[in-house]
């Protein structure tokens, strides 16, 4: 089952960054170009909520079972300090940004400051994202490739 579960937090990965840069894009349109905030830039905001609290929910099963929250203490192991540490805090402090992104695009100003807020905190989120995952390039991610499992 954790196997499953850990193939399909790789998965929800893609899918998670394909829906923030969709949403950042149309931010991004809305703040340059004033337009207003429609119900299609609503759905992608919705979109990458959901997306990112799947992946939260999927990541504290896969913390918990697989037991990084017992080796906090083991800070010197670099590879345990990122799956115990490094990586789940980004990846809360992205969640909250998105989180907080979302509710801001909701309240009731005009549409182009409603894009500004959701950009910024959308392209924050993403930033601390892609610096929190074990890409293949980096010395965590070698072992794992793009698609851990699945090789």
């Amino acid at each position: 089952m954790l196997t499953g579960i850990t193939h399909l937090h790789s998965i929800l990965r893609w899918v998670a960054l394909i829906v923030i840069l969709v949403a950042l894009v149309q931010s991004f349109k809305g703040m340059t170009r004033r337009l207003e905030y429609t119900d299609k830039n609503n759905r992608w905001s919705l979109f990458t909520l959901i997306t990112f609290h799947l992946q939260l929910v999927l990541g504290l099963v896969l913390y918990f079972s697989l037991g990084w929250h017992r080796q906090l203490g083991e800070m010197a192991d670099a590879s345990v300090r990122f799956w115990s540490l490094e990586h789940m805090i980004g990846m809360l402090i992205a969640i909250a940004l998105v989180t907080i992104g979302r509710v801001v695009s909701k309240k009731n100003i005009n549409g182009p400051m409603k894009h500004k807020r959701q950009f910024w905190f959308f392209l924050i989120a993403l930033i601390i994202v892609v610096a929190s995952i074990p890409w293949p390039w980096r010395e965590l991610g070698i072992a794992r490739g793009l698609f851990p499992g699945m090789q």
